[in-house]
């Protein structure tokens, strides 16, 4: 693949993605750092400016905003006791307490060096481990990518906060929704119910703007209780020395590893990884004492395991297609809409394209710690916003963004009318992002099975004739055999006694 290297930094070095890599560098720590964003609806409403970007500009633009948005929620979880996104859960325990006794700078610069080192090693697992699965894929055709989708629809289960049932229902949504429109293999107009608009199906972007966005204005408004100004701590920035780090270097590195290997596999999410890298540093540490009350290595579990995520999400969503969690559900979304297919034949067809992705992401880790650093004290300040503010701006934006992808005006309506059903949706803590796994997945699994199903004479039994189809149906198989029987399972075990089961 290295010499692909050449018409990567082809892509990759311009004036336009070096711009696109700035602006979304800061839009993606202010998404993140103001609480009720984050990752998601930062993503979300950056996809319908990027239709008038090139590709490579696009996916720079896409790609600074998720790893530097993923940093900004440490920033309100410091300064004000609120993680701006869920992966900054972790950061508060001891972020918040150095900013309490006056040293919030200092616990800004091991917030953003542990994030800066994070994002760079999950890079190079990225690099190493990517390709490696890639090749795998290369051996599948339509029976293999059905079974392969098939697995990828399992991490609704992951993607449902325990709402299993209710995420499966979601996921059904998603699969219908995908199936309104012309059938791709027939060109036959199916359920749009003799509406015109419905007749050529629907589009990505509003529903991805209406599911995430809108949904999120209304719910604000719905449970508002207090719309005071945050009490915000004193920001500054203090890079730490090495004395300090050095350590503290085995704990970083091994948050870095904990980070990238929950990363990895679909569906487990960024959050898990803090709490682990979080229990891990604790369990370690020669002071456990000490940890909610201040301890750097706690700040640095945190933070370098939720950036360490990013990269190793990227693994099985880029060879394989398969989206880990809301923010890699909409990432591949977008790459998508910009003729940048996830899955089984990126690595082989565009193969200066995964080089540039990775020379971007290096790229926006760099400009994370750069103006992470530099513009501390006014992100700071952006925390002041009174939320009665921020969200009329965001649906303001929204709005606009749907609009604007194809200037039609059923595009709000389909917005609106998306953002209204998720809220109730999300009154009833059904999850969201099911929806878009079904919707994004649902037309490759009808059209890989439904070739599958030419290729053997209708017969669906001749699937388990692949090696490579046999062995991911038995991998699906035991996780759903897991999700619905748990720990039942494990009674089978020898040496697993019921005290174990407890």
């Amino acid at each position: 693949m290295i010499e692909h290297l050449p018409a990567a930094l082809t892509l990759s070095a311009s004036f336009t993605v070096l711009l696109a890599l700035i602006v979304g560098t800061i839009a993606g720590i202010i998404v993140g750092a103001l609480p009720g964003l984050g990752t998601v609806l930062g993503l979300v409403m950056a996809l319908p400016f990027t239709y008038a970007l090139d590709g490579p500009t696009a996916v720079a633009l896409l790609l600074a905003l998720y790893v530097s948005s993923i940093y900004g929620g440490s920033i309100s979880a410091i300064l004000i006791n609120v993680p701006g996104t869920p992966q900054s859960a972790a950061t508060v325990f001891d972020g918040y307490p150095m900013a309490q006794r006056g040293e919030g700078a200092l616990a800004l610069g091991w917030a953003t060096t542990a994030s800066f080192i994070g994002g760079i090693f999950s890079l190079v697992v990225l690099i190493l481990i990517a390709p490696q699965l890639a090749k795998v894929a290369l051996e599948f055709g339509p029976i293999e990518t059905f079974a392969l989708v098939l697995f990828a629809l399992t991490t609704i289960a992951w993607v449902s906060s325990g709402e299993m049932l209710k995420g499966l229902l979601s996921a059904c949504i998603g699969l219908f929704l995908a199936f309104i429109g012309p059938d791709d293999m027939t060109g036959q107009v199916r359920f749009d119910f003799d509406i015109l608009f419905l007749s050529g199906g629907l589009a990505v972007i509003p529903l991805l703007i209406g599911l995430f966005a809108i949904s999120e204005v209304i719910y604000q408004a719905a449970t508002l209780t207090d719309a005071e100004m945050p009490s915000v701590k004193s920001g500054g920035f203090k890079f730490p020395s090495w004395a300090a780090w050095r350590p503290r270097i085995v704990t970083l590195l091994r948050s870095c590893g904990i980070g990238s290997f929950i990363g990895v596999l679909p569906g487990t999410g960024a959050t898990a990884a803090v709490f682990v890298a979080y229990a891990d540093a604790k369990r370690r540490s020669d002071t456990p004492e000490n940890f909610g009350k201040g301890e750097p290595d706690g700040l640095i579990a945190s933070e370098a395991s939720n950036n360490a995520v990013s990269g190793g999400a990227m693994v099985p969503m880029l060879a394989l297609g398969i989206p880990g969690d809301g923010g890699t559900v909409v990432m591949m979304g977008a790459l998508t809409i910009h003729n940048v297919i996830p899955g089984v034949r990126l690595f082989q067809n565009q193969p200066d394209v995964v080089l540039s992705i990775f020379l971007l992401l290096l790229a926006a880790n760099i400009f994370m710690l750069i103006f992470g650093a530099m513009g501390a004290n006014v992100f700071s300040r952006l925390l002041r916003i009174p939320i009665t503010l921020l969200m009329p701006l965001v649906l303001m934006m929204s709005l606009v963004g749907a609009y604007a992808v194809r200037s039609n005006p059923v595009d709000l309506v389909v917005a609106l009318g998306a953002g209204l059903v998720a809220f109730v949706l999300r009154l009833n803590s059904f999850p969201l992002a099911p929806i878009i796994i079904g919707f994004i997945l649902g037309g490759a699994l009808e059209m890989s099975l439904r070739q599958g199903l030419v290729m053997t004479d209708q017969s669906f039994l001749r699937f388990f004739e692949s090696p490579i189809a046999l062995f991911l149906f038995a991998i699906t198989a035991l996780i759903v055999a897991n999700l619905i029987l748990g720990d039942r399972l494990l009674r089978f075990l020898p040496g697993f006694s019921a005290r174990e089961r407890k």
